[in-house]
């Protein structure tokens, strides 16, 4: 951000634009951003914005006649009020009625026409922007890519914590304020992840980097999620004793299986690495599947009341769902991975 104001400041100075380029300065620092995407996205929003701004305060100031203060008021007004409406309904155009008031009141002070303020407006934010575009590209560059990729990493080792401590719901009465902190920092881990994703998606189709695509991988986390939002809901309170005695230790071992597999592939996803084996993780859901069934022979189930078979229904359903989505996890990591490059153990 700091070389991307210095390098715009001493281009307007070689153009002699006025103010010391004091928008292209603005819109360089704005622009700005952690990585390659962001710094597009944003500079796009921002150019569009001004357009409609500037475009915009110009015909009404021309059309309009504006000689006092209070014309000037109402002409203001009728420049900011439909700029605000349109950028209510279409975020992009958010610094539209920042624009538009910058075009309106700079040429009443500066001596400037309408036209000439909204051009040197669209000059220096053109120029800002592409100055925060060069220095994204050029000056320590960060790929959104790599970036979602160790977001995505760090939700999968949130993950790997809190489903444990969900599946021990089962047979025992859990801390909720510990269990809801954590189900809370997912969430956001994973909403942080998803603008890093769009912003990575925006590299992809600008040709910025030859990558593969990360929406399968959002799809995933994403499910991967809700598995355990199904798993949370259904713990929330603990099986009858006999069903709890059969199934917690199987449950246990499931539930720490399943958190070394998140741990490995956070770790193969941030380092390239090829996905960790699903073999250990299989073998202890079909333990717990195998208990499932001998229960069911043993008549334990008939006596359950309806909310208990829906609970140990949802159980059923949701780790089913989550093998399958380890499957899929698998496949997204082994996208990833970098040629014969493997986790070490």
């Amino acid at each position: 951000m700091t070389v991307a104001a210095v390098l715009a400041f001493a281009l307007a100075q070689v153009w002699n634009l006025p103010l010391h380029g004091l928008w292209a300065v603005l819109t360089a620092v704005v622009v700005t951003q952690i990585s390659v995407g962001g710094s597009l996205h944003a500079t796009t929003e921002y150019v569009m914005g001004t357009i409609v701004g500037a475009v915009y305060a110009a015909a009404v100031g021309i059309l309009v006649p504006h000689t006092t203060t209070i014309s000037l008021a109402g002409v203001l007004a009728l420049t900011i009020g439909p700029l605000a409406y349109a950028a209510a309904v279409y975020p992009s155009f958010r610094v539209a009625p920042f624009t538009g008031a910058i075009v309106l009141l700079i040429s009443t002070q500066f001596g400037e026409g309408l036209i000439e303020s909204a051009l040197y407006r669209l000059a220096e934010v053109v120029l800002g922007g592409a100055v925060a575009l060069m220095v994204s590209l050029l000056v320590m560059p960060q790929r959104a890519h790599d970036l979602a990729l160790d977001a995505a990493a760090r939700i999968l080792d949130l993950l790997a914590q809190l489903l444990p401590k969900l599946l021990a719901g089962f047979t025992r009465e859990l801390d909720v304020s510990e269990i809801a902190r954590l189900q809370q920092e997912a969430g956001l881990a994973l909403t942080q992840s998803q603008t890093i994703t769009a912003e990575a998606q925006r590299e992809r189709l600008m040709n910025l980097l030859a990558a593969p695509d990360l929406a399968p991988l959002a799809r995933t986390l994403l499910r991967l999620r809700h598995d355990l939002v199904i798993i949370g809901r259904a713990g929330a309170a603990p099986l009858p004793k006999t069903l709890a005695e059969c199934l917690g230790p199987p449950l246990i071992d499931v539930g720490e299986r399943a958190s070394a597999y998140l741990l490995k592939s956070a770790r193969a996803l941030a380092s390239r690495c090829c996905p960790p084996s699903l073999e250990a993780f299989d073998e202890t859901l079909t333990t717990f599947n195998s208990e499932i069934a001998l229960l069911r022979r043993q008549g334990l189930t008939l006596t359950l009341s309806i909310d208990e078979a829906e609970q140990l229904f949802a159980l059923g359903f949701a780790l089913e769902q989550l093998h399958r989505n380890f499957s899929d996890l698998e496949r997204c990591i082994e996208e990833w991975a970098r040629p014969n490059k493997k986790l070490s153990p």
